[in-house]
């Protein structure tokens, strides 16, 4: 992949922009940011042709968004740069137009990495698990320090939720701060030159072992200073390739940063985290649970202190951070003592981070888990199916649905009903129902009081208003 080409925010801001998928979890933010830089932004999403989630594209109207039907139709002039993701097949309709006018076509990862490189201090949050919830913290104790950053986030951040913004995944501010989550999966994250780096994990996801540790560490090698999870083998076996290295742990007693100890309770964390530079403690009040959300803010500690905010000021901020839409997100809980959480969790380290925050706390735990592709199933579903048996005791179920799945040529040949049969051959409890709503119906039917339902998947918008309606039946 090629680097990416200097320009300034402002000359990127001058030229329209057609965003194809700007509803999307990568796309939404960099729209907003285009349109808040003051570009003309125009869109179009197949969610919106088929009426999901009608009220996210109600809201970017209101903001002056013209969107247009998948169809091609906005699309109008040469001028107009298409934003498409790389998997975005050559003949979507507005590819097809685009091509026909001359248009410039740019991926997301081209677009953001451009943003991100002309803001002149960036913090790029790499990683295979924890990069959103990372950056919120960032980008919160920033902001809450008046440093006035952009942030460029793949989830919702509850801080930034408002009447006026209420998919607030992006904040444009007013300085050269510029934090964002950066992608490894499709090698994009070679295209960033960041003041900082944040490296939180490196497990299987979308890529092989070998190619992830050249990738990340080719990622810590560009940064001026890296901040580096010790308490990862794979991390620290990197941390040779920085420049200038600070290491964040829990466990590792060499780390920079690290904890004297924690107290977990059911939504919320406590800890004292002492930074052994010059052995000063401090006290930290985490509003959001489990031990992966405290090496998270750990991480938030390290970068903020690489970028010149000190380790008290950043501690005092991640008191009033409130968490991210989807990330151990509490929905509520019923009349009949039943809880239910709406998660991100897709891949298995993520999966395995809320199931033992929902673990270490008494109660059955009823897991529905929609896969975010049939892809993923191929890459990783025995690593999944061994987390769902390895973290969930006898009492509790695993339900699966079918895969998401919006069309395409993809190769179904491993679904869902597999990995029930491998979560129930490693010695688990899972059942696989195709129907999303039958899962639903079964998960009445079995729920009883105390029990902690979470509803886990990605690239699925429609799977928070699932949850809530999931409530309301319980």
């Amino acid at each position: 992949m090629s680097a990416p080409l200097s320009a300034e925010p402002t000359d990127l801001a001058a030229q329209p922009w057609f965003f194809c998928g700007i509803g999307g979890s990568g796309m939404l933010p960099l729209a907003l940011i285009l349109h808040g830089l003051g570009a003309q932004v125009a869109g179009s999403d197949r969610s919106r042709d088929q009426g999901r989630t009608p009220e996210k594209f109600a809201w970017l109207e209101s903001l002056g968004f013209a969107l247009h039907p998948q169809d091609g139709s906005g699309i109008v002039s040469p001028e107009q740069r298409l934003v498409a993701s790389a998997a975005v097949e050559d003949t979507v309709p507005e590819v097809v137009r685009a091509a026909e006018l001359g248009c410039q076509r740019m991926s997301r990862a081209d677009l953001l990495a451009r943003l991100f490189n002309a803001a002149g201090s960036g913090i790029a949050v790499g990683g295979t698990s924890g990069k959103s919830t990372v950056t919120g913290m960032i980008g919160w104790a920033l902001t809450a320090c008046g440093r006035d950053p952009t942030i460029m986030n793949g989830a919702v951040m509850k801080n930034f939720v408002a009447p006026d913004a209420p998919f607030a995944s992006a904040r444009v501010g007013g300085g050269d701060l510029f934090v964002s989550e950066v992608d490894e999966s499709d090698g994009s994250i070679a295209l960033y030159r960041p003041a900082v780096a944040v490296l939180g994990n490196v497990t299987l996801d979308h890529k092989s072992l070998e190619e992830l540790r050249e990738l990340f560490g080719a990622f810590l090698a560009h940064a001026g200073t890296a901040a580096i999870n010790a308490d990862d083998v794979e991390s620290l076996a990197l941390a040779s390739r920085a420049r200038r290295a600070i290491t964040f742990a829990i466990d590792n007693p060499a780390a920079d940063i690290g904890v004297d100890h924690f107290t977990q309770g059911a939504t919320t964390l406590d800890a004292v985290v002492v930074d052994r530079r010059d052995q000063s403690r401090h006290a930290l009040a985490l509003q959001v649970p489990g031990r992966h959300n405290l090496a998270n803010a750990l991480a938030a500690i390290a970068a903020c202190d690489a970028a010149g905010l000190p380790v008290a000021k950043t501690c005092a901020a991640l008191a009033g951070y409130a968490g991210l839409a989807r990330r151990f997100d509490i929905v509520g809980a019923s009349p009949g003592g039943v809880t239910v959480i709406d998660d991100f969790g897709h891949n298995p380290d993520k999966v395995a981070a809320t199931l033992r925050t929902l673990k270490a706390h008494p109660g059955r735990v009823i897991a529905f888990f929609q896969p975010h592709g049939y892809g993923p199933l191929r890459q990783m579903g025995a690593e999944l199916a061994q987390t769902f048996a390895a973290e969930l005791g006898s009492e509790d179920r695993t339900l699966l649905c079918d895969p998401v799945y919006f069309g395409g040529t993809t190769d179904r040949s491993v679904g869902s009903a597999e990995i029930a049969a491998a979560i129930r051959a490693a010695g688990g409890e899972a059942e696989h129902i195709a129907d999303r709503a039958a899962c639903a119906d079964r998960i009445a039917a079995i729920a009883r009081p105390g029990d902690r339902v979470v509803v886990m998947g990605a690239r699925d918008d429609t799977l928070s208003q699932f949850a809530r309606e999931l409530l309301a039946r319980l």
